[in-house]
C-alpha cells in the first residue's frame, strides 16, 4: 500500500496511476473519507487532552471535575462511534489502489505487453505434426486426468509413473539454479492467515478471489508461497547489513479459478500445482538489480530446458495491484490450440507496497526505520514447465527427450518412452 499522506499530496498523479492501470477504484470517496477522518481524529484528540487537563486540574471540586469528566468521555464515545465505520470505509478502499507504476511499462491490457527479449532455443521444426500434451502424457502414462476429476473434481490430476519422476526432477533443478544465485532453500506451509494474504496483495475473502478459504478459520489455501515468504518477515525491523535476504519457496499452490477452452485444457490451468517462488527483501536501492537478476534466473532455468521463449514487459492494465513493474516468460507450446506461446514464469518489483501492509522494516546506516522493498519471481511452475517440455521434446515416435541439464534428475534418462 502507499502512505496515506502520499495519497493525500499527490491525488492527480495517484488517479492518473489508477487510470493507466485501468482500475475501478474509487479514490474521490477514499480522499472525502480520509479527510473526515483526520478532522474527526483531530477532535478527538483535542477532547483526550481536555480530559487530561480536566483532571489536574486543582481549582475544580471534586463535582466539577466528575462532571466534566462524564461528558469529556459522552463527547468522545459519540466521537469513536463516527469514526469507527468512516475508518472501516477508507481501509476497504484504501486496500484496492494499486501500487505506483514504472514509467516504462506498456500502456494497455494485455495485448500491450511488449516482446523484449528471447530464449536461446529457436522454435523447432518438427517435421511431423506435433501433439499437445494432453496425449502424449496420457499415452506415456504420465497423468491420469480422470482419476484427478473422479477423486477432486474437474481441475484436479494424477502425475504417475514418469509424471511423478519428472515432477520432482523439475522441482530440484530449479530449486539448484535459484541456490546458486545464493536462495536459500525453504519449504512453506500450504496455508496462510487471512492478514498475511492481504498484506501480500491477494483478497482472501472478496467476491474477486480466486483463493480457496478454510470455513470457519482464518486460514486459506496459498495461491504461491510468495504470501508466507514475505510473511515470515511480517512486523520484523531487519539490519541492512543482512540485506538482501533471498528465499526460495516450494510448496503447493490452489487456485480457484477454473477457464475452460483449447488453451487451458489438461494441465495449463489447474486447481493444484507444485511451484518454486523466488522472494527477495531488500532496500530500495537494491531493487532493480534484484529485479533482473530473477529475470536472468528464470531465463537460465528454461535456457538450461532448452525450450524456446519471449521475454514480456508486462502492460499496465495486466499488472497485479502490488507489483510497480513486471516481466513474463512465455514458452512457445506447439500442441496448444496449433502453436501458442503460454506463460511459464513471471518477476515482480513491488517497491515497499507489501512491506507496509507487512510492516516489513530495516535499520538503515544511520539507525532509521525504512520500509523494505519486496520482489518475486518464479524459479520453476511444475506444470506450466513440463507442458512446454512435453511439447518440445516430443519425438515422432511420441517419446520425449530428456534435454541434458535434466538427465542427473531424472538418474539419467535421456527419453520418456512407451513401456514394452
Amino acid at each position: 500500500m502507499l502512505d496515506r499522506r502520499f495519497l493525500l499530496e499527490n491525488q492527480e498523479l495517484v488517479r492518473a496511476n489508477i487510470a493507466r492501470r485501468e482500475m475501478n477504484v474509487d479514490f474521490d470517496r477514499f480522499v472525502a473519507l480520509e479527510n473526515e477522518r483526520r478532522e474527526l481524529q483531530r477532535k478527538l484528540e483535542e477532547v483526550r487532552a481536555r480530559a487530561n487537563s480536566i483532571a489536574k486540574n486543582r481549582d475544580m471540586s471534586v463535582e466539577d471535575k466528575r462532571a466534566a469528566g462524564t461528558a469529556a468521555r459522552i463527547e468522545e464515545n459519540e466521537i469513536n462511534e463516527l469514526l469507527q465505520p468512516l475508518e472501516a470505509e477508507a481501509h476497504s478502499i484504501y486496500l484496492t489502489i494499486p501500487n505506483l507504476t514504472f514509467e516504462g511499462s506498456p500502456n494497455g491490457c494485455e495485448d500491450a505487453s511488449a516482446e523484449i527479449d528471447f530464449g536461446k532455443t529457436p522454435k523447432r521444426d518438427f517435421g511431423f505434426e506435433p501433439k499437445d500434451h494432453v496425449a502424449l502424457m496420457e499415452n506415456l502414462k504420465m497423468v491420469n486426468l480422470t482419476a484427478g476429476a473422479k477423486v477432486s473434481g474437474s481441475g484436479f490430476y494424477f502425475l504417475t509413473g514418469p509424471g511423478a519422476l519428472l515432477e520432482l526432477a523439475l522441482t530440484r533443478y530449479g530449486l539448484d539454479i535459484a541456490m546458486e544465485y545464493g536462495f536459500e532453500p525453504v519449504l512453506s506451509p500450504d496455508l496462510a492467515r487471512d492478514s498475511l494474504m492481504q498484506g501480500a496483495g491477494f483478497v482472501p475473502r472478496g467476491n474477486e478471489s480466486n483463493t480457496y478459504r478454510i470455513e470457519d478459520s482464518d486460514l486459506n489455501l496459498i495461491a504461491t508461497s510468495e504470501i508466507t515468504l514475505v510473511g515470515m518477515a511480517a512486523d520484523e525491523v531487519l539490519e541492512e547489513k543482512s540485506l538482501p535476504v533471498k528465499l526460495a519457496g516450494i510448496s503447493h499452490c490452489f487456485r480457484s479459478e477454473r477457464a475452460h477452452g483449447s488453451l487451458t485444457r489438461g494441465i495449463y490451468r489447474v486447481h493444484q500445482f507444485t511451484k518454486t517462488e523466488m522472494v527477495v527483501v531488500c532496500t530500495a536501492e537494491q531493487a532493480e538489480e534484484q529485479h533482473m537478476a530473477l529475470r536472468a534466473i528464470e531465463q537460465k532455468v528454461f535456457d538450461g530446458l532448452e525450450i524456446p521463449y519471449r521475454v514480456l514487459e508486462i502492460a499496465t492494465g495486466d499488472l497485479g495491484a502490488s507489483a510497480y513493474r513486471k516481466f513474463d516468460l512465455e514458452a512457445w507450446m506447439p500442441g496448444r490450440n496449433g502453436g501458442s506461446w503460454g506463460e511459464i514464469t513471471s518477476t515482480s518489483n513491488c517497491t515497499d507496497f507489501q512491506a507496509r501492509r507487512l510492516n516489513i522494516r530495516y535499520k538503515d546506516k544511520t539507525g532509521k526505520l525504512q520500509f523494505a522493498y519486496t520482489l518475486n519471481g518464479t524459479a520453476l511452475s511444475v506444470c506450466r514447465a513440463m507442458i512446454a517440455l512435453v511439447e518440445n521434446h516430443q519425438q515422432a515416435d511420441g517419446s520425449i527427450r530428456i534435454p541434458a541439464a535434466l538427465r542427473p534428475y531424472m538418474s539419467g534418462l535421456e527419453f520418456i518412452s512407451v513401456s514394452k
